[in-house]
């Protein structure tokens, strides 16, 4: 017969709070541990009676812990004074605005066609299901777009293929 889990938390506690301690620091060791011994409990009943319990909940809370550090990579990075210039991560840089410009000149399909195959990288089947139509069609306008691309504004087509 197992345990009760009162008596696994008494016995393994402080073992699971030293090891999330070292691995994500004192102030996050806490919400670790109550992670690791929240989904122990829900997995406890499934657990076999001769399994190796203190190795199962560091296993556990070497996940929880892990999760953690990849959240606080993605939270927001405190910073002194606000940059005077806005970033210029994902937006055109000057050298694309001419091509900017001539892309959304374009029909509303053509422009769609091109943004999603060639700027996106989606087959021209996703391509379809997203703005309606066939394949064909979406072929089609691409390739009508990218022509009056070609005779309408070969400035900027030019300086983006030298980039």
């Amino acid at each position: 017969m197992k345990a009760p889990f009162e008596s696994i938390v008494d016995k393994h506690g402080a073992t699971v709070l030293r090891m999330c301690t070292f691995v994500v620091g004192p102030s996050d060791a806490e919400d670790a541990w109550s992670e690791t011994f929240l989904a122990a409990l829900r997995a406890y009943p499934q657990l076999p009676e001769d399994a190796n319990i203190q190795a199962w909940l560091v296993t556990i809370a070497h996940r929880k812990s892990v999760d953690i550090i990849r959240a606080r990579q993605r939270d927001a990075v405190a910073v002194s004074a606000v940059p005077d210039r806005p970033s210029s991560i994902g937006v055109p840089g000057p050298a694309d605005d001419d091509l900017s410009d001539a892309v959304r000149a374009l029909p509303p399909k053509q422009r769609q066609a091109i943004a999603y195959h060639y700027l996106v990288g989606l087959p021209y089947t996703e391509v379809a299901a997203i703005v309606g139509g066939t394949t064909a069609a979406v072929r089609k306008a691409a390739s009508d777009g990218i022509a009056t691309l070609r005779t309408t504004y070969p400035d900027a087509l030019l300086k983006e293929a030298h980039r």
